[in-house]
């Protein structure tokens, strides 16, 4: 079959390979480019069949239209320009490049010297001959239409949202129950036992490492592990292909639409920070050999060398607008074709960089801020790089929300006993008001965490005092040192049962106070589960049982106690408001906030300065401006680190008689009994209390909970 550019002056403005129902259009960016060629290739990717140069340049976009080709398509490009590195630019012709806006990707990529623009064993200033279309992976050409009937965007207040991180492969290989052909994949992660198991629980929404296109390194094949985590990304528009059952992406469409059919919204941690090039000695993929110079930022004074803020050798250059226009019209694709409800970012400080400082105002910002279709979905920043000033926490423009390692360390350093702690844990209570409240910022801007991906589980944090990363095969060098945690008088498992009940406890305590503070809370899969990495805090080579979520806790009763923290949450709206809560009276006279000694006083400067003082309260009431019904929401909380106390519960807002509500000292946790003045607070535990005569409100989140679920067992499960 011969193949053959249209004389037609078709000129789609979308870049990559569009189908158009009667031929494909191919349209790629390279300013600096010479020529481009595209290659088409046979079905498996083996054999390439034909090699065209693109006859059209319109500024910098090179394109061309062929009737006849349609998807299913393997194609890559050859681009032709100067091989000139200490000018920044690496143009290779004998290299095989995939299309940076390839909507699927064929192969696993082979690692072979080929594969570099260099000769490996000389400097990066060679030049090397080799094909390298063997061994890379190639594009290949979608038709867009799926049958979304049915489905609809859910776009859920952040008030009412609870995430969940889950790794698609790590969360489904385990799982008894799930299909043994689908652990792993998008379908095992949209299968009923995990859509149950995330209802069951009451999470609003899933927040999926990444899966985008990435590659596995080099240097960890050679050691026989694997990018588990996923943070080296080659195909911004493409689904991985390792989580794909089959061989179409419409598998990761269904389980999108699967997940909304049961309420739960798909957040996806993106990579745009940079690619899986590495640096100036890294292999020749996509990017660098289409235009090295505007992908990526170079060097001021060497543009041979690639500039880095990532740690991963490579920062993408996204104040150019070309490479700023890749990354919107990913996520653009993501939202409109694949219909997901948010994004998380990774390493989200060096995007706001401009000329290399961050600036919250600037461009990349600015451009999701005026976009209708981005500016509605859920954006969350990771506040942080590894570059001079990225450490931004609090630092991010409306409407992102930031994770929050602030909150994950103080809640563990004030339960793991540490002195001084009594008002940094006041401050993650109410939303983290320092680091957020300005410039017309809510109480969710904070995204509360224990743990997550990078770091100790929350079992870990309760039973190691030092990270285990041996089998990362680094000499446990990597990871974290300063966890915060408390092994609590055993390094690791152990089966003394007053550990192993002193470690239960202080996990309800940390969940309870996930659950109780202002901000929009995250579980680590597996937290709720007892899910261990055996004290490794850098698993993210670890494709495996360290690295995968175990699910041997499913009758575990923490599990069970999760559950009802989630829905404790959801029936108190005092507990998830939008505005800071100041402590100043309302237009009603109402109390919206104040913070309480043990003999029921105010706290005074003196508390606040005590470094020996481990024991918090703290009344809460539902500020008028967020009022959803006539009913109060008013409950009293108390936080003690310290020994068994008596504490004197106030009269708030004309209440003066209290019932226990909630208390961590028990298996259970939550109960329903009146109490008098004062009353007893046990050590090492979390209590709340509600003005007595009020409905119990868990009974109605329960009774929400189950309706949800019967929801989807009714519409959720007809798609299988």
């Amino acid at each position: 079959m011969s193949f053959s550019f249209s004389e037609l002056d078709f000129m789609k403005p979308e870049l990559g390979a569009e189908y158009t129902g009667s031929g494909t259009h191919f349209a790629v960016f390279s300013a600096h480019a010479e020529q481009v060629e595209l290659c088409l290739f046979s079905e498996n990717g083996k054999k390439e069949i034909a090699r065209l140069p693109l006859p059209k340049r319109e500024g910098d976009i090179w394109s061309g239209y062929i009737a006849g080709v349609g998807p299913g398509t393997v194609y890559g490009y050859r681009a032709h320009g100067p091989y000139e590195p200490k000018a920044g630019h690496r143009f290779n012709p004998n290299k095989l490049l995939l299309d940076p806006y390839a909507k699927q990707v064929l192969g696993e990529l082979k690692w072979n010297d080929a594969l570099f623009g260099y000769k490996i064993g000389e400097d990066d200033l060679s030049f090397d001959e080799r094909d390298s279309a063997p061994f890379t992976v190639k594009g290949v050409v979608q038709d867009p239409d799926f049958d979304w009937a049915g489905e609809e965007a859910i776009r859920r207040p952040w008030t009412e949202t609870i995430i969940y991180e889950a790794h698609v492969r790590g969360l489904t290989m385990t799982h008894p129950k799930v299909p043994e052909k689908l652990r792993g994949t998008f379908l095992g992660m949209c299968s009923d036992p995990i859509v149950d198991h995330l209802l069951q629980l009451g999470v609003s929404a899933v927040e999926l490492l990444p899966i985008q296109y990435f590659l596995d390194d080099r240097y960890l094949i050679e050691r026989k592990l694997r990018n588990y985590w996923g943070y080296q990304t080659l195909g911004f528009f493409a689904p991985q292909s390792r989580y794909m059952s089959g061989d179409k992406i419409t598998e990761f469409k269904t389980m999108v639409k699967r997940f909304h059919a049961a309420g739960i919204e798909v957040i996806m941690d993106v990579v745009y920070n940079h690619t899986a090039e590495g640096s100036e000695k890294g292999p020749t993929l996509s990017f660098r050999g289409l235009d090295n110079a505007s992908y990526y930022i170079l060097s001021q004074d060497d543009p041979r060398h690639t500039f880095d803020t990532t740690g991963t050798g490579n920062t993408l250059n996204v104040a150019n607008p070309m490479v700023m226009r890749m990354v919107l019209d990913s996520l653009r694709y993501w939202v409109g074709v694949m219909h997901i409800d948010g994004f998380r970012f990774d390493l989200a400080s060096t995007l706001g960089r401009q000329d290399l400082e961050f600036d919250r105002q600037g461009i990349f910002f600015g451009a999701i801020r005026q976009d209708p279709m981005l500016a509605g979905v859920k954006l969350i920043a990771e506040p942080w790089d590894v570059g001079q000033g990225g450490y931004q926490v609090g630092g991010f423009p409306h409407p992102f929300r930031e994770w929050n390692d602030k909150f994950r360390d103080d809640v563990r350093r004030f339960w793991k006993g540490d002195g001084g702690m009594v008002p940094d844990m006041a401050s993650r209570i109410t939303g983290s008001a320092l680091q957020f409240n300005h410039s017309d910022r809510g109480a969710t801007s904070s995204v509360n965490l224990l743990s997550a991906h990078d770091g100790f589980t929350l079992m870990d944090t309760v039973s190691y005092n030092d990270k285990h990363n041996e089998a990362n095969g680094e000499d446990n060098r990597d990871g974290h040192s300063d966890n915060h945690s408390d092994d609590m008088g055993a390094e690791g498992a152990t089966d003394d049962a007053d550990i192993n009940a002193a470690r239960a406890r202080r996990r309800r305590n940390m969940m309870m106070t996930l659950m109780l503070s202002q901000g929009v809370p995250m579980i680590l899969a597996g937290d709720e589960l007892g899910n261990s990495q055996g004290g490794n805090n850098n698993a993210y080579c670890q494709d495996n049982e360290i690295g995968w979520t175990d699910w041997s806790g499913l009758d575990d009763p923490f599990l069970d106690f999760c559950c009802k923290a989630v829905a404790f949450r959801k029936a108190h709206p005092v507990l998830r408001q939008e505005r800071f809560l100041t402590g100043e009276s309302t237009e009603e006279g109402r109390i919206e906030i104040a913070w309480h000694k043990p003999d029921g006083d105010f706290m005074d400067d003196d508390a606040w300065n005590d470094d020996g003082l481990r024991i918090l309260g703290v009344f809460l009431s539902r500020s008028v401006h967020a009022l959803e019904t006539d009913a109060m929401d008013d409950i009293f909380l108390v936080f003690n680190a310290g020994d068994d106390c008596e504490f004197t519960l106030p009269e708030a807002n004309g209440f003066s008689e209290w019932s226990r509500v909630l208390d961590t000292a028990e298996e259970d946790g939550f109960t329903l009994r009146k109490e008098t003045n004062p009353v007893r607070i046990r050590g090492a535990s979390v209590a709340a209390f509600a003005p007595q005569g009020i409905a119990e409100p868990l009974k109605i989140a329960k009774q929400q909970a189950s309706a949800g679920r019967r929801k989807w067992f009714q519409f959720g499960r007809k798609e299988k």
